[in-house]
């Protein structure tokens, strides 16, 4: 469905008017790596030379998860000219913005150094949302809920029109198998979400030695503990070492830069 809107965005109304032009022939193009990073979204792009025109044939080299580096050949693409350079920018714009994310979440990983668990959060491109979550795994890092209906999650907003307490005791009551997450910002929230028997704590804008009183006050508690907010580059090896199993960063899908990846025709 992304490809498919993907397309209509960049063909409607009439098609690609400057490759209708060209030549029938076939040619050989290869999409190559301009910087270091890692791979995800391969199969985005198939998809769309595949809808482009389903006679056009890549050979993939690498695999999403592999690290690529500058100059590397990453998949030969054969076929029409009209139809690759028609279908070149929408899987180049698949491949990148993909690949940028995989190639963030992965310094991240790289940073906690095993500490923790690196994980994205619904801070996602509308309607990209599973694309961008396969290319957070790409790059070794953990997901997040998909959506407000994988698990119960009390953020500050919820918690102005509802006690911790009486949040945790109304989800057990409707649905006792779904998970139940608190968030909280301050000493006292976490004792009432432990008290209150919340599978999961997510202390949100603390600093590193706050979060690691919140971790020594959820001690013999049993119960994940996840940090967020502000966390960046720099400052994810602080929090990783407090004793948190998880530690989310929305930047690894709403702001990761895209990776230069390019196709030429040889």
């Amino acid at each position: 469905m992304a490809v498919e809107r993907a397309l209509a965005e960049d063909l409607g109304p009439e098609g690609d008017l400057t490759s209708s032009l060209l030549p029938s022939v076939d040619v050989i193009a290869v999409i190559v790596a301009r910087a270091a990073g890692v791979l995800a979204g391969r199969a985005c792009a198939t998809e769309v030379f595949r809808q482009v025109d389903p006679s056009v044939m890549l050979r993939w080299e690498v695999a999403d998860g592999d690290r690529v580096s500058p100059g590397q050949q990453l998949a030969a693409v054969t076929g029409s000219r009209s139809s690759v350079l028609t279908a070149e920018r929408t899987a180049l714009n698949f491949l990148s913005h993909l690949s940028g994310i995989a190639t963030e979440v992965s310094r991240y990983v790289a940073a906690v150094a095993g500490s923790g668990r690196v994980r994205d959060t619904r801070k996602t491109t509308p309607g990209l949302r599973v694309l961008e979550k396969a290319a957070v795994r790409a790059g070794g890092g953990d997901n997040h809920r998909a959506g407000l209906s994988e698990w119960v999650m009390f953020k500050d907003n919820h918690l102005a029109a509802i006690t911790i307490t009486e949040g945790v005791s109304a989800a057990r009551q409707r649905w006792p198998e779904r998970a139940v997450y608190v968030e909280c910002d301050r000493i006292e929230q976490v004792d009432e979400a432990l008290a209150a028997g919340a599978d999961a704590l997510l202390f949100d804008n603390m600093t590193p030695q706050q979060v690691l009183t919140c971790v020594e006050r959820a001690e013999g508690h049993d119960c994940l503990l996840e940090v967020s907010g502000g966390i960046t580059l720099e400052t994810v090896a602080e929090y990783a070492v407090t004793g948190v199993d998880f530690i989310s960063v929305g930047q690894l899908t709403n702001s990761a830069p895209a990776l230069d990846i390019a196709l030429d025709v040889v």
